[in-house]
């Protein structure tokens, strides 16, 4: 079809024009019947929001997609383009991509009446049939709908009111595309006014000049909650224009959250071989995620982005990594310690209120930290509880009781993997907690973290002192450390 380069080729192939959105629908059902794979890469939306999207589609919808940041609204509209057909005709030379057999513009309506069945067409692919902008302060009506161009009305010595004059902007010249606007709130209530006639009636004003464009665009918005911030809103006439509005969401679980981390982290296979990451690092870097989203020092509001965890993980990995490279291994495996590389990742994707601008961002991020391994120290052991009489035994008084006889543990960044176990092997309470509570990791690398997470636990519970330092930490008996800080 592709090798048709003539209006008359064209029609003796009996090809049918469509609609961008009838184009959209058909493609849809027929992917549905089919059961082929929809919005590859999208996790976590199988029943929520990916319906909506298909409801919408078969609707003919304009779709505005309204989430907090980092809820995929973005790459859900750019997946929509591999509904569309592989290759469209269009008008050789047209600016507005116009359908051979209903021409918009005037360069190729005046083409037509001049070559007929001869007037050359091109084939669109549907990679280039997607046009996206962010919505800024700064975008003017004549950036998205177009403006009169004196120079061009001078050189060709055309009036004003010739609709050849026209510059046409992002919105005409995405004539049967897939348009998307970022952040729509964003964008000043006169120029979401500029959108009305597009939507509803299908002209275009341009200083006052009016012409009828019927153009095809599918039509896709995105926006955070209204309330998130004072920048701005969706004027309600705009938003009455908008087929379907789709709520999107962060990941409702762990497994999900896992998921969508490690299918966007940009690991280099180099650092995938080099750092073994144990199963219980990837929960634990998902719940420093969720307790950010219901912390009490960051703006709700404003939402904790899936890209914290992402760049979290990397920022772990890269730590990992930094530490046997200096030490001039090959490899590692990575340890609960390396999580203090966490932080630069987790203070630039909060947003604190006022109380947490008065704790500061480092140690907001640190209270994350132990929040989320008081959470995943809770899933494999016995939880502390507050009060506890001096004389009753616990799944951990020998543990504890080994740092109230003035021992004390130092986990160094310079430990060689030999020497980290061997630090941790050396408690033998230790080694009797993961026998009684997570016998079937003994023998696994997965143990050496477990045994670091008991002592972060205890320590997060205030039943050990963990003082970090650089180059490492230490673990001692709590009482004794806080005499020594009153003593010193």
């Amino acid at each position: 079809m592709i090798n048709i380069n003539t209006l008359g080729a064209l029609k003796a192939s009996k090809y049918n024009s469509k609609n961008i959105k009838d184009e959209l629908r058909d493609n849809l059902i027929s992917k549905l019947q089919n059961k082929e794979p929809l919005f590859a890469g999208v996790i976590g939306y199988d029943n929520t929001v990916i319906p909506q999207i298909k409801r919408a589609i078969l609707a003919k919808h304009n779709i505005n997609l309204l989430g907090l940041r980092g809820q995929a609204k973005t790459r859900i509209a750019r997946s929509m383009v591999q509904l569309l057909d592989e290759y469209i005709p269009v008008v050789e030379g047209s600016e507005l991509n116009d359908d051979p057999y209903q021409p918009l513009s005037r360069f190729a309506k005046d083409r037509l009446e001049e070559m007929g069945d001869e007037m050359p067409i091109t084939w669109l692919h549907r990679d280039e049939r997607f046009f996206e902008k962010l919505a800024t302060p700064d975008v003017t009506v004549a950036d998205l709908i177009g403006d009169i161009d004196p120079i061009k009305a001078s050189n060709l010595k055309l009036s004003y009111a010739d609709d050849r004059v026209i510059h046409f902007g992002m919105i005409p010249r995405a004539n049967r595309c897939i348009f998307v606007i970022n952040e729509l709130p964003d964008l000043q209530a006169r120029i979401q006014v500029s959108l009305f006639n597009i939507l509803q009636e299908g002209d275009l004003q341009i200083r006052g000049y009016k012409l009828r464009l019927p153009l095809d665009v599918q039509f896709v918005f995105t926006a955070n909650p209204e309330d998130y911030t004072n920048r701005g809103s969706i004027v309600t006439p705009l938003k009455d224009r908008i087929g379907s509005q789709i709520l999107t969401h962060y990941p409702k679980d762990i497994a999900t959250a896992k998921i969508i981390t490690q299918q966007e982290a940009k690991l280099s296979n180099n650092q995938r071989d080099a750092v073994s990451v144990p199963s219980m690092a990837y929960d634990l870097i998902e719940m420093i995620g969720f307790e950010a989203r219901r912390s009490e020092y960051i703006d709700s509001k404003s939402g904790v982005s899936a890209r914290m965890s992402i760049t979290a993980l990397e920022s772990a990995v890269s730590t990992a990594e930094l530490r046997m490279l200096q030490a001039g291994r090959k490899s590692t495996l990575l340890r609960l310690s390396d999580f203090g590389g966490l932080i630069p990742a987790i203070t630039g994707k909060v947003e604190l209120v006022y109380e947490g601008e008065q704790e500061g961002s480092e140690e907001v991020a640190l209270l994350l930290i132990s929040d989320a391994t008081k959470t995943l120290f809770n899933s494999y052991f016995p939880s502390i509880p507050k009060l506890q009489r001096a004389d009753e035994n616990g799944p951990y008084t020998a543990l504890i009781n080994w740092f109230v006889e003035g021992n004390q543990l130092e986990l160094l960044d310079t430990d060689s993997e030999k020497e980290y176990k061997t630090k941790l092997n050396s408690l033998s309470p230790l080694n009797d907690l993961i026998q009684k509570y997570c016998s079937d990791q003994k023998d696994t690398d997965e143990a050496y973290f477990l045994k670091e997470l008991i002592l972060w636990g205890l320590s997060a519970y205030d039943k050990l002192s963990r003082k970090p330092y650089d180059g490492g930490n230490q673990f001692k008996d709590i009482v004794g450390n806080i005499l020594n800080d009153l003593q010193s």
